[in-house]
């Protein structure tokens, strides 16, 4: 079983390369997030033709998360359990979704990015992960993955120049903590025995040729269960989605992180939903 995660930033602009990528890898399960459309906005036709269904949500230009399966897609969940919000009125944002897929729970995760450390959305971030982690150590007994744009650098390595990140997000130190609380917890970065750094990043600006230069972030992870973790085969970053040479449109910030699994749970696609991108109401949780 083959997973992977990936921020798009825009699923309508480039769905011409997910598609690729998907039939390129031979995908089982992709997290997308930044997907930038409501879910009646969806580009559906070809996933649908390649055998996926589609659980996603969004609610304008800004966010918005999917997971396009074609093991199925069992007990859909918009957002944990208290979740914050965010903005004036306080509402929950497009940033979580979760559903069974071929007897793995994962879920497509979009942190806040918390601007700067003296912004409110800053303090949103880290309430965000904290609550996630409140839920995510009742899900430590089964096989599960937290897969997504973290907007976390748990380390220096996986900064290009930390000097220049001196008093930004992404590397402050309760930021760190609230990632390595997960690790802590029992959650383990699969991908990267398998990708060692230093100078390996899935995120690069699109300022000054910073993908070109290599002076780019790692901030996508696929965190596992302890399960899960001892299924992992393989794993590594696509960085010819981020050339801007390659592919028929021009390409995301982030590059998608893959991941092999052993079948030893893998379940039957046919225990699905009805039609991608329509879920039952029945069928999700919110």
């Amino acid at each position: 079983m083959r997973i992977a995660t990936w921020n798009v930033n825009s699923i309508r602009s480039r769905i011409d390369r997910v598609e690729a990528f998907l039939q390129r890898h031979d995908i089982d399960v992709l997290a997308v997030q930044e997907t930038k459309a409501k879910v009646d906005q969806l580009p559906l036709m070809g996933l649908q033709s390649l055998g996926y269904e589609v659980a996603a949500a969004g609610t304008s230009q800004w966010n918005g998360v999917a997971l396009i399966s074609r093991v199925g897609l069992e007990d859909v969940q918009v957002g944990f359990e208290g979740m914050p919000g965010y903005g004036d009125p306080v509402v929950p944002e497009a940033r979580a979704i979760g559903a069974v897929c071929g007897g793995v729970r994962i879920w497509s995760l979009y942190v806040p990015n918390g601007r700067k450390p003296d912004d409110p959305h800053y303090r949103y971030k880290l309430a965000w992960l904290a609550q996630l982690r409140a839920q995510a150590v009742d899900w430590l007994g089964e096989d599960c993955a937290l897969v997504g744009d973290w907007n976390v650098c748990p380390t220096d390595e996986d900064v290009f120049d930390p000097a220049q990140f001196k008093n930004s997000t992404h590397v402050t130190p309760a930021e760190r903590a609230a990632f390595q609380a997960f690790l802590d917890d029992g959650y383990v970065d699969v991908v990267r025995p398998y990708t060692p750094g230093p100078d390996v990043y899935t995120y690069w600006d699109y300022y000054r040729n910073r993908f070109q230069r290599n002076r780019g972030l790692r901030i996508d992870f696929i965190l596992g269960s302890p399960s899960l973790a001892k299924r992992v085969t393989h794993a590594f970053i696509d960085r010819d989605e981020r050339d801007p040479d390659q592919g028929t449109s021009n390409p995301s910030d982030h590059a998608p992180v893959v991941v092999d699994l052993d079948k030893t749970t893998l379940c039957s696609a046919g225990a699905s939903n009805e039609s991608a991108g329509t879920l039952p109401p029945a069928n999700v949780r919110r």
